[in-house]
């Protein structure tokens, strides 16, 4: 049985690769959520996410086996791979698109992502800075273009920093 985890970690392409190389893994989308709709119901797009009208933050939607990859996993991954403690903000990137947020699906992840998290704020790692990472419900998850989609594997990499 597969499950679904929602990770939102500055610019989508890199996460999506950091995520996608990973053995358990089986599926990786990107695309936008953690927003409301533009006027008329319809997808959000990249332009206007990234003009900031929409609210939406750039994330990645994993499908996964649990019995090859935890929950805990993605999580170490999700955490090791950002600054969580930049709000609206990774590397060059900046705007609320690019904020780190761990989107439940359900009540057990909304336990482990808040006691990785409590456990990784009381680490020398964060002593003097603070973690900024939102744990909230998945709601709504847009699919991006499909240009965007493993954009890294279709180009040959990029510039993300993950």
């Amino acid at each position: 049985m597969t499950q679904l985890a929602t990770f939102a970690a500055g610019c989508f392409w890199g996460v999506e690769e950091l995520f996608r190389m990973q053995k358990g893994v089986l599926q990786t989308e990107v695309g936008y959520t953690g927003g409301h709709p533009p006027a008329g119901g319809k997808s959000p797009t990249y332009e206007n996410v990234c003009g900031n009208r929409t609210g939406h933050a750039e994330a990645v939607q994993v499908t996964y086996d649990p019995s090859q990859i935890s929950y805990e996993k993605l999580l170490t991954l999700f955490w090791e791979n950002h600054d969580p403690t930049t709000p609206n903000r990774q590397g060059p990137d900046v705007g609320s698109q690019y904020r780190s947020v761990i989107f439940t699906h359900t009540p057990e992840q909304g336990k482990l992502s808040k006691e990785s998290k409590e456990k990784l704020q009381q680490s020398s790692r964060y002593k003097n800075k603070t973690i900024v990472t939102e744990i909230v419900p998945a709601t709504k998850f847009w699919r991006a273009e499909e240009y965007h989609q493993q954009y890294f594997l279709k180009s040959g990499g990029g510039t993300c920093h993950v």
